[in-house]
C-alpha cells in the first residue's frame, strides 16, 4: 500500500521524532524509529535542523547564499533518511513518513517538538556540533531536557536478525521512579514479540563490598521488591515471559553486564536517590554513554 493509500493519522495521535544528520549513526536512529513507529503503528517525523550558533565562523550572520546551501544541504539529508526510514525491513511499517528541515539549532528544534511526540529517537554521536552536528553531544542535552521518552542509537548490530529476536532489559528500583520504565519495557517486549529480564540491583556497592552477613534477609528482600513492581504485567501482557535478576552490585554495572545479547535498554530518568525533578540520574546517564544496546530512558511521574 502506498503512502497516499493509508488511512489519515487519527487527530492527537502522537509520532515518533527521529534526529537526521547524514551521518552512519542517524542513519541508523533513522531505521530504528522506522521499525518503532511501525510497532506502534503511528507516523514517524524526520527532523534535520541546519542552524548553527550566532557568531559562529568568519562572520558572526550566515548571509543568504549560504543559507539556501545549507537549506539544501538539509533536504538532502532527509530524503536520503526517508529512503531509510521506508527501506528499514520491517513488515509493520510507519503510518506514514514526514520530514522537516529548519533553520533552529539542533537541541532547540528537537526539544520543542518531543512535547508533541511518543518518542524521540536520536544517534549517539553525529557529524560534530558545527558541521550540520545534530547528534553526539546534543544526544546527552536532548536526554536530560526531552518532554518525552527518549531513544539513544548506538551500534550498527541494531537492526540484524539475530539481535531483533533477543529480550528486552529493563532496570527495576522498587520505586516509583521506575514505574514508567517498567511498563515501558512490558510494552516494547510484547510488541517485539520477545521476552523481558527485569534486573534488580539492590545494592549501591560494589558485590565484593556486599557484607556475607545478612545476606539471606537482603536477597529476600529484593526479591519481594522486584515481585511488587512487576505485579500486575503478568496479566496484562500475558504473552511475555520474564527473567527475574537479582544482583548485590551498582545498577549500572548489573545492567551493562546484562544488556549482552538483548535488543533494547530501559531504564527510568533517575533511580532511587534521584531529587525531584531531576531528569537524567547517575545510572541513565552513565548507561547513555557506555551502552552498545539502544537505550530508552523514560521519564518518571515526578518529572516537571
Amino acid at each position: 500500500m502506498s503512502e497516499s493509500e493509508r488511512e489519515p493519522l487519527p487527530q492527537g495521535v502522537p509520532r515518533i521524532l527521529v534526529g537526521a544528520d547524514g551521518s552512519p549513526t542517524s542513519l541508523r536512529a533513522v531505521a530504528w524509529a522506522a521499525i518503532e513507529a511501525g510497532l506502534h503503528q503511528c507516523e514517524l517525523h524526520i527532523l534535520t535542523a541546519v542552524g548553527v550558533p550566532s557568531g559562529f565562523g568568519p562572520g558572526a550572520v550566515l548571509g543568504d547564499a549560504e543559507r539556501r546551501a545549507m537549506r539544501r544541504d538539509g533536504e538532502h539529508i532527509t530524503s536520503e533518511a526517508a529512503h531509510v526510514a521506508r527501506t528499514a525491513g520491517t513488515d509493520r511499517p510507519p503510518v506514514s513518513v514526514t520530514t522537516e528541515v529548519t533553520e533552529e539549532l539542533p537541541p532547540h528544534a528537537l526539544l520543542t517538538r518531543s512535547a508533541q511526540a511518543r518518542m524521540l529517537v536520536v544517534g549517539s554521536r553525529g557529524m560534530g556540533a558545527f558541521s550540520r552536528g545534530l547528534l553526539g553531544s546534543v544526544s546527552t542535552t536532548v536526554a536530560r531536557h526531552t518532554h518525552c521518552p527518549v531513544v539513544v542509537v548506538r551500534s550498527p548490530a541494531v537492526l540484524d536478525a539475530v539481535t531483533v529476536r533477543q529480550p528486552v532489559l529493563v532496570g527495576v528500583d522498587g520505586t516509583d521512579n521506575s514505574a514508567p520504565a517498567v511498563a515501558a519495557a512490558f510494552d516494547e517486549a510484547s510488541r517485539r514479540e520477545t521476552g523481558l529480564i527485569a534486573l534488580h540491583a539492590w545494592s549501591d556497592t560494589s558485590g565484593l563490598e556486599v557484607p556475607v552477613r545478612g545476606w539471606d534477609a537482603a536477597r529476600a528482600e529484593a526479591e519481594a521488591v522486584l515481585a511488587e513492581s512487576l505485579a500486575g504485567y503478568a496479566e496484562q501482557f500475558p504473552d511475555v515471559e520474564v527473567e527475574r535478576i537479582i544482583t548485590a552490585d551498582r545498577p549500572v554495572r548489573s545492567l551493562l553486564d546484562a544488556s549482552a545479547g538483548t535488543q533494547l535498554v530501559v531504564v527510568g530518568s533517575h533511580g532511587r536517590g534521584g531529587f525531584t525533578g531531576m531528569l537524567l540520574g547517575s545510572t541513565s546517564n552513565a548507561l547513555l554513554h557506555a551502552l552498545d544496546t539502544p537505550l530508552l530512558i523514560v521519564r518518571s511521574r515526578t518529572d516537571g
